[in-house]
């Protein structure tokens, strides 16, 4: 029996995705279904999937109802379930907009990583048919200890951000040093991060302006990480001496990633915006079970 599945295309800096409509949550989505649609040549290809879901309809969310009326379930490619996804954020938001569900203006969503804020952007006088959004992320934080990650005989000393989702920030004198990423970096010590990690390579690229490279956990080397630049903002700012809990002025730095550039902004109170663009690119349908029955039998 065929499953149809309406979907959607997005991407935030080509960080892409699968948009699941599903107000109700009547779509089962399992790991393998997952998996499938974010199949690069078998799927629709993603790096991972937006369920839209009402957060009171969602068991994981419905304490979130008051404050956010959805909820991104979000999945890695793999079909594994996240936290969190900045660019998804954006994108999700987009979606919402798209659908008629809301306007222009501030948005509450819900993830598993709480209640995030975006806003919609009116369309610039550039003549762009659509605003960025931004989207508070939040406050990172910085947990004690030292950590290295590693790419075959490289090893550089790593700072240790949790945006919500964790990550490895390390900073290098080239980005070819990060390797193919096609699977995680090694990272010591283990305990640091129990459930795996994000891992961003940076580079400087000029003041308060530094480019990156990320592995993220279930999808291999993606084309942007929202939470990724956000952490790679919050350790540039520390190692440069830029903490603006202590300078009590907000900082911002411009992170160039493959997929394009977006803008971080921290606030004295630590706080942190996230700027950029997210674009809708196609919608259809699509049969889950021979998605599912092509998985398989591969």
């Amino acid at each position: 029996m065929s499953t149809r599945i309406a979907f959607l295309k997005g991407h935030g800096t080509e960080n892409d995705f699968v948009i699941v409509p599903d107000p109700e949550n009547a779509v089962e989505l399992s790991p393998a279904t997952v998996a499938a649609l974010c199949d690069r040549r078998a799927g629709i290809g993603a790096d991972g999937v937006l369920h839209v879901v009402r957060s009171a309809a969602h068991p994981e969310a419905r304490h979130l109802a008051g404050e956010a009326e959805w909820f991104m379930d979000y999945r890695n490619g793999d079909g594994s379930v996240a936290e969190m996804c900045g660019n998804g954020v954006r994108v999700f938001a987009r979606y919402l907009q798209h659908a008629g569900l809301v306007g222009e203006g501030d948005l509450p969503v819900a993830t598993r990583g709480g209640v995030k804020h975006a806003h919609i952007a009116k369309p610039a006088a550039d003549g762009a048919p659509e605003g960025d959004i931004t989207v508070s992320m939040g406050r990172a934080v910085l947990p004690e200890g030292d950590v290295t990650v590693s790419v075959g005989a490289h090893q550089w000393p790593a700072r240790n951000v949790n945006m919500g989702n964790p990550h490895a920030v390390a900073f290098v004198t080239d980005l070819a040093q990060a390797g193919d990423l096609l699977t995680p970096p090694p990272f010591s010590p283990a305990s640091a991060y129990p459930d795996g990690v994000n891992v961003e390579f940076v580079v400087d690229r000029g003041p308060r302006h530094v480019a990156m490279r990320v592995h993220e956990r279930g999808a291999g080397e993606t084309r942007s990480c929202g939470t990724g630049a956000c952490a790679v903002a919050v350790a540039a700012a520390r190692r440069d001496g830029l903490d603006p809990a202590r300078t009590g002025t907000p900082v911002t730095y411009t992170v160039d990633l493959p997929g394009g550039r977006l803008s971080i902004t921290e606030s004295p109170d630590g706080e942190i915006a996230m700027t950029g663009p997210a674009v809708i690119v196609a919608e259809g349908e699509i049969d889950a079970g021979r998605l599912t029955a092509a998985g398989e039998s591969a």
